[in-house]
């Protein structure tokens, strides 16, 4: 190339747009940009205006990375023409629509068909029936069952979409990821079937531009519906259109519930081996990439299906497939979605993706995959943890360390040997996800933090792993020769190295191999495929279910609720429930559920719990009672009715009657306090701990209040301090709060925080502590902070990786606890007879008096215990030609330090060789044990922590230790005696067999 010229990003801009019709011009016109892309191989330069897009293609071997912003050499030629094919060799012309633009087509293409663009629903669904967000119609599942009402008849959106089910197919396939994102347009009893084939087909041939002849059709078996529509209305051949069976083409949401049939369009990418004996199962040849699904039937309990009165639209389009389709690269890896990762991560294990066999490319696509699972789940509030969702983050997170210490990634990969690699890939997928989540950026130093803590923790057990794999080994070749075979790692332990301590099972293969051991891969993958059937069982599957509730939606309204302005109000009873079932009538002494057409009462959300109270119903004209009930709890239900739960504590309550609706003033007080003073806290925590600490979840209560948050490390006394005084200021300050509905844009825009776990319309109540605090919250709220009173913590822990927990009270409840303290105080410096601020001197005086004691006790046991020793060492016994000296008995009631003391001054004494097994019962139904070997005995193969072991199992225990000393416990005091015989007996045996091995 001529006139070739470094410069960065942004100011080749202007070559560009001299390049292009403005050479005259001193500054690009404002409507145009310049951005970069990665591909395998190469880097597109796009340059857009006012006139439409221009593309360079720059080898990636011409990018430099800078810290602040990326650098290309680009060609400037005398004929001013943008880079072409030829002059790269060979690199492909077709990623001229990015992922970006596929996304932003899809959606814009909907919306000028009526459909309103919705963002994407947060990976941690509000759903218990399923862990992670699976699919794009999952947040509006309960619009589907008619659960809730319909906000737009019709809408579109992008959906972001974690899978696990298939994880060992990543990298190996084409097509599996376990991050995704859907495409995807609803109906919700607007259009059906036509119109759903008819736009699916214009989007892909007309906007996306493929060939007609490249597509194929499946449909369900009996849908001559969706077959004529193709055929007929699409004109897609016959021969292109294939009926399949109810497991392909049927959807269902389980044993019961809206199901229908479905249709899906396939990819062909080689239409060359014609239309005999076509398979659209052969991933070679096609791929799937739209589904549509008709939901127009519900599926009873007898296995009939009914017609749905509300017939709706589901579709999801694989925006990843159809990256791939347009930019015509060989996987889904590949696109400008995912490769750039790829990139990164080649990159820091000093690789070349374009370069690298079959087996480092499917490491590094399980890398560009996973990071970009991982920093989403976090980014939207799941933290590496042993259970639930957290498990699935840190399993994926130990699966890119492994690999990428595989590749031969150290530390950072950029030179610091004690750093982490995950956030440096995370940075390129937090670059890539604009479009994606706008609100990854602003999260980017918390996940960025995360990542590196969990990777560092991860690799230190790593390590362990590596000294577990050496005792593996050691076992294994100190059993060789017992049954004539090579020795080998068991299937549980090499299972056990991979999946506990994330061993890579090809390193442990390696070692193995160099010590000359074989591994068990056959027990190995029956392991995996257990644990494949458990996570495959679980939560994978939105469960859809059509019951008495849907009933009760269609003759109860949604209630009007009254309780922000007023505490007692009128309502008619508009339905009862006695144990799920409808009732007409509900008489004294049974719980209840009661719907109301208005109540002031305020149903649990937010963390906020319901109102207590009662319902009055007056009879007749003589205003005599004819029932009370107690209300215990408010639920929302079916969207938004209000489900008062209670007693019925005099008279009968039928559906119809008007009631006298009363909120308990003094709990809602309460819950009142308590939850503005849980928005001060979390606006504390921003203060003190950082901006980046967010809410992983609340309990607003009349007792106290319980706030979770995102934070690494147990709070400092001089913090929780902080944040104390902090809160007490703004409650004195006496703030007046201000209350607004707005458009959700709009309080985003000002800057409100969201709280974790709600979901928001498009309408949102914005609560705010002027200068200190702005959230979206439906909760009650105090009119004026100085009607909190005070605030105290009373407890900071940690209840999962990552995620810290703080209980604290307000309010009445804060005067009760600091009472309740101060009645402890008094009685304590009662008891110790000082004053008040004398009490911690005096109580630290007496615990060292204690633990000077306790330490005189214990040194009188071991002397004791010694001096008992030296009395049985008389009853040491000899074994075999080599006089090993042995003492096996029964030290009554010492405990385990004693009976250390014992062994070590018994084994001491007695000349080498000696071996010492003692046994006693401390109390408490406890059993201690020790064994003491002498280095002779050592030397002949006996180790004391295997002996023990072995022994202690007899007493309901175990234990271990080194080879010349060991402890062991028990829950069986009553076979200790028993345990000690055997021990004789083993002990004689091995030792006459060992010493006779070494004699000959």
């Amino acid at each position: 190339m001529e006139g070739l010229k470094l410069v960065d990003v942004p100011r080749a801009l202007p070559l560009l747009s001299a390049a292009f019709g403005t050479r005259h011009r001193r500054r690009p016109p404002a409507t145009s940009s310049c951005s970069l892309r990665s591909f395998p191989g190469c880097c597109c330069l796009e340059y857009a205006s006012a006139a439409g897009r221009t593309y360079f293609w720059v080898p990636s071997s011409h990018i430099c990375n800078s810290k602040s912003q990326k650098k290309i050499i680009f060609s400037v030629r005398s004929s001013i023409e943008p880079v072409t094919q030829e002059m790269l060799g060979g690199i492909p012309k077709d990623y001229s629509m990015s992922g970006d633009e596929i996304r932003h087509r899809f959606l814009n293409f909907y919306a000028s068909r009526g459909h309103k663009i919705l963002p994407s629903a947060s990976l941690v669904p509000d759903d218990p029936t399923v862990l992670l967000t699976i699919a794009g119609m999952l947040q509006f599942k309960p619009i589907f069952l008619g659960k809730e009402p319909r906000r737009v008849p019709c809408a579109t959106t992008a959906q972001r979409c974690i899978r696990t089910n298939d994880v060992e197919n990543v990298g190996q396939t084409s097509r599996h990821h376990t991050f995704f994102e859907m495409l995807g347009n609803f109906s919700f009893g607007d259009y059906f079937k036509k119109e759903a084939i008819v736009w699916a087909w214009e989007l892909t041939t007309k906007e996306f531009g493929l060939p007609p002849d490249r597509l194929w059709i499946s449909v369900f078996k009996d849908d001559d519906e969706a077959f004529s529509l193709w055929h007929n209305e699409v004109g897609v051949p016959k021969e292109r259109i294939k009926r399949m069976g109810e497991d392909d083409n049927f959807w269902t949401s389980g044993v019961t519930g809206p199901c229908g049939p479905c249709s899906e369009i396939y990819y062909d990418f080689h239409p060359e081996r014609g239309y005999s004996d076509a398979n659209l199962d052969d991933d070679s040849r096609f791929i799937e990439f739209y589904n549509l699904v008709f939901m127009q039937y519900n599926k009873k309990e007898d296995g009939s299906l009914e017609p749905l009165k509300q017939k709706n639209i589901d579709t999801g389009m694989g925006l990843e497939r159809m990256a791939r389709i347009l930019q015509k690269v060989p996987n889904n890896y590949e696109t400008d979605l995912i490769f750039p990762i790829i990139e990164k991560a080649a990159n820091l294990a000093k690789n070349s993706y374009a370069k690298a066999d079959n087996v480092t490319k499917t490491n590094l696509k399980i890398i560009g995959d996973h990071m970009r699972a991982v920093v989403y789940l976090i980014s939207d509030g799941v933290f590496p943890s042993n259970i639930g969702r957290g498990y699935v983050v840190r399993r994926l997170i130990r699966r890119v360390v492994r690999i990428g210490r595989l590749l031969g990634i150290k530390g950072n990969g950029q030179g610091d040997v004690e750093g982490a690699f995950l956030p440096v890939l995370a940075e390129t997928v937090i670059e890539l996800s604009t479009h994606i989540d706008p609100d990854l950026k602003s999260r980017m130093t918390h996940v960025l933090d995360e990542l590196r803590r969990e990777e560092l923790r991860f690799v230190q057990t790593l390590e362990r792993g590596e000294k577990l794999l050496d005792q593996f080994l050691s076992n294994a070749l100190s059993n060789e020769g017992e049954n004539g075979n090579r020795p080998c790692l068991s299937g549980k332990d090499v299972f056990l190295l991979y999946d506990t301590y994330g061993f890579p099972i090809e390193i442990t293969a390696e070692v193995a191999e160099e010590r000359g051991v074989s591994i068990d891969m056959e027990g190995f993958d029956i392991e995996m495929e257990n644990q494949r059937r458990q996570s495959q069982a679980a939560h994978n599957v939105v469960k859809l279910s059509v019951g008495n509730e849907l009933e009760l939606a269609k003759s109860v309204p949604d209630t009007e609720f009254l309780g922000y302005d007023m505490l007692s109000a009128s309502a008619i009873v508009k339905g009862l429930l006695v144990n799920g079932d409808p009732a007409a009538h509900v008489s004294e002494g049974s719980d209840v559920e009661i719907m109301l057409n208005r109540t002031p009462f305020y149903a649990e959300s937010g963390g906020q719990i319901g109102d207590n109270g009662y319902l009055y119903c007056i009879g007749d004209e003589n205003k005599k009672q004819k029932a009370i009930v107690e209300i215990k709890d408010v639920q929302k239900s079916l969207g938004n009715i209000f489900v008062h739960k209670g007693t019925i504590k005099e008279g009968t309550l039928e559906v119809g009657l008007e009631v006298d609706a009363a909120v308990d003033a003094k709990l809602r007080q309460r819950a009142k306090v308590h939850h503005t003073a849980t928005h001060l806290l979390q606006a504390a925590l921003k203060s003190v701990i950082g901006k980046e600490t967010s809410q992983a979840g609340s309990l607003v209560a009349f007792d106290r209040l319980r706030f979770d948050f995102n934070f690494h490390r147990p709070l400092a006394e001089h913090e929780i301090m902080e944040i104390e005084v902090l809160i007490n200021q703004w409650i004195s300050d006496a703030t007046q709060l201000q209350t607004k509905v707005m458009p959700l844009s709009d309080a985003k825009q000002a800057g409100a925080i969201a709280m974790f776990g709600e979901k928001y319309g498009e309408q949102v109540r914005v609560v705010e502590v002027p200068g200190v605090s702005m959230e979206l919250c439906g909760g009650t709220h105090v009119s004026n902070t100085l009607e909190i009173r005070g605030f105290k913590i009373i407890s900071e822990q940690g209840i999962a990786s990552g995620i810290r927990r703080i209980e604290a009270v307000a309010g009445e409840a804060f005067i009760e606890y600091v009472t309740a303290r101060d009645n402890h105080m008094r009685h304590l410096c009662s008891i110790l007879k000082v004053k008040a601020e004398d009490v911690t001197g005096r109580v630290e005086n007496i615990l060292e008096e204690l633990r000077m004691a306790r330490n005189e006790v214990s040194s009188l046991h071991n002397r004791i215990a010694v001096l008992k020793a030296s009395i049985i060492a008389n009853k040491a016994f000899l074994v075999g030609s080599s006089n090993v000296r042995v003492v096996v008995e029964s030290m009554d009631d010492l405990d385990a330090d004693a009976l250390k003391s014992a062994a070590e001054y018994l084994v001491g004494s007695l000349n080498d060789p000696a071996a010492v097994v003692l046994g006693s019962c401390p109390g408490d139904g406890k059993v201690s044990l020790v064994a003491a070997f002498s280095p002779g005995v050592v030397g002949m193969g006996i180790q004391a922590g295997k002996f023990i072991g072995g022994i202690a199992k007899l007493c309901g225990g175990g234990g271990g230790g080194k080879p010349n000393f060991a402890q062991a416990g028990g829950r069986k005091p009553e076979n200790l005696l028993d345990a000690l015989e055997k021990a004789r007996v083993e002990l004689m045996k091995t030792l006459t067999e060992n010493i006779s091995e070494t004699a000959i």
